[in-house]
């Protein structure tokens, strides 16, 4: 009987009635109006083009069959190293507004993310989520109060440091493997304890508490290890192009054992999954593909803060859709908070916005710009198709135009116009690649955007340094007497 009905009824039958439709009504809304799991999955290293989905030559099924769940990012930025990635995904700030924008947190620093910072977890942590880190931490550990369980992690399993041996599980000889932030000893290759250990939280859990799993690889960084039989369907590689190959295949079957562990578990459908890059691949066309995407990690340009990107949630993201906003991962922040229902009032105002809309919806990205870097060496900017790099960066990886314009610049040769020049400007829409510099056309627009750029540069603070002193000396295990 139609519940429009019941108020023809009895007092009794209208009550029971009207329970079954509140019923009915309940079972039709989306799971995902409750709060969201959270399975934040981030790759070290990885280059653009090689990935599945962008036509890669490596294999990478479970990382596709995330993309063809959800959405591709395909105007995806982070920071064009490491560390100052983890810290803007940690904190939804650029790291010019904490010191922490000119490279990565050596072994040897004494520094870290801010204490003051309000970190994703501990924000998390307000709306009653469970939080877990699995991977590599990379944002401070020479006191305990920089460990990830004193930043809102309740669980923390992995490493601290970069560049770790997958194997022995040491950097410069200190062990760098922990279990809540104690020293663990657990044998194996580094990727397949981080997804058994994902995979044992995720089956373990309450699935009445939200969880936020991030998942922090060390794959596919240097060095360059894996077992042998990962390798083995790359044999036409040569070198360390076959090695990565094999730690990017050994990482996706851990994506896939993790996502798996949802689906055992009945979580599948209520978790928002996101996987992305820490920065562009070094080294392209010799160990790594950024495809058609100009220069490297470490560099400013699309090939070295562009990064393959996917967002999958059952029901919420449509499924095999597209996302051509740009967008940054800074925005994660207000956006997981706000699905979580978390304020966004705190102490420090952030740079994030929230893509919720343009991800789920097609909504134009929430920037007037994005903030790729600035430096004392030089930064970028990007304002709507626009991109402003002063200052660039080029090396041998770059490619053979690129690399000529440096040696002809080194030689003081005049260049006109030429990548190589200190002040560049791409029209992304129009040339993506940054093949054509519209600089000395465009003076106005030049002279704009690098107002903006020198706004952010005004507003930085000093960059933290970490010179190694000649007395430091390599703990037995870093992270304890350091």
């Amino acid at each position: 009987m139609a519940c429009y009905d019941r108020v023809m009824m009895p007092l009794r039958e209208f009550s029971l009635v009207a329970m079954l439709c509140f019923g009915a009504a309940r079972a039709a809304e989306p799971a995902g109006l409750a709060k969201p799991h959270i399975l934040f999955l981030l790759a070290d290293d990885l280059g653009w083009a090689d990935v599945g989905f962008h036509g890669g030559e490596i294999k990478t099924p479970h990382i596709d069959a995330l993309a063809k769940a959800g959405a591709r990012l395909n105007q995806f930025y982070v920071q064009p190293v490491c560390s100052p990635t983890r810290a803007a995904l940690m904190t939804g700030r650029y790291p010019i507004r904490y010191g922490l924008q000119t490279g990565v947190v050596r072994p040897w620093a004494h520094y870290g993310l801010p204490l003051d910072e309000r970190t994703l977890p501990q924000a998390l942590k307000e709306a009653g989520y469970a939080t877990a880190i699995v991977g590599k931490w990379h944002l401070g550990h020479f006191e305990p109060a920089y460990l990830p369980t004193h930043r809102g992690f309740d669980r923390q399993y992995g490493h601290y440091n970069g560049a770790l041996d997958y194997n022995t599980h040491e950097r410069d000889g200190g062990h760098d493997w922990h279990r809540d932030d104690k020293v663990n000893r657990d044998e194996g290759y580094a990727t397949h304890l981080l997804a058994r250990e994902a995979s044992r939280l995720i089956s373990e859990h309450d699935a009445r508490r939200p969880l936020f799993l991030y998942v922090p690889f060390n794959a596919v960084h240097s060095p360059f290890q894996v077992p042998a039989r990962y390798t083995e369907p790359y044999a036409h590689m040569q070198g360390n192009r076959r090695l990565y190959a094999g730690m990017l295949a050994a990482m996706d079957e851990a994506i896939g054992r993790i996502v798996g562990a949802l689906e055992t578990k009945g979580l599948r459908d209520n978790t928002l999954i996101f996987f992305c890059s820490d920065n562009g691949g070094p080294a392209p066309g010799v160990v790594t593909s950024n495809g058609p995407l100009r220069a490297s990690k470490g560099t400013l340009y699309e090939g070295g803060v562009r990064v393959p990107a996917v967002a999958a949630w059952t029901g919420r993201i449509k499924a095999g859709s597209v996302v051509d906003a740009p967008l940054h991962i800074v925005d994660w922040y207000p956006t997981l908070l706000k699905l979580a229902g978390v304020s966004l009032t705190q102490r420090h105002p952030l740079d994030g916005r929230d893509a919720w809309p343009a991800i789920a919806h097609g909504a134009p990205s929430p920037h007037q710009d994005i903030l790729h870097n600035i430096t004392p060496a030089g930064g970028a900017i990007r304002v709507g198709d626009w991109k402003l790099v002063v200052g660039g960066q080029y090396s041998e990886t770059d490619g053979p135009e690129a690399a000529e314009t440096a040696k002809k610049k080194k030689a003081g040769k005049k260049n006109s116009g030429g990548p190589g020049d200190a002040i560049e400007l791409f029209n992304l829409a129009a040339d993506p690649y940054e093949k054509k510099n519209l600089a000395t056309a465009e003076p106005e627009r030049v002279k704009a955007m690098r107002a903006r750029l020198d706004a952010y540069a005004k507003a930085a603070v000093p960059a933290k340094q970490a010179p190694r002193a000649a007395d430091f000396k390599v703990p037995a295990v870093w992270g304890e007497a350091n």
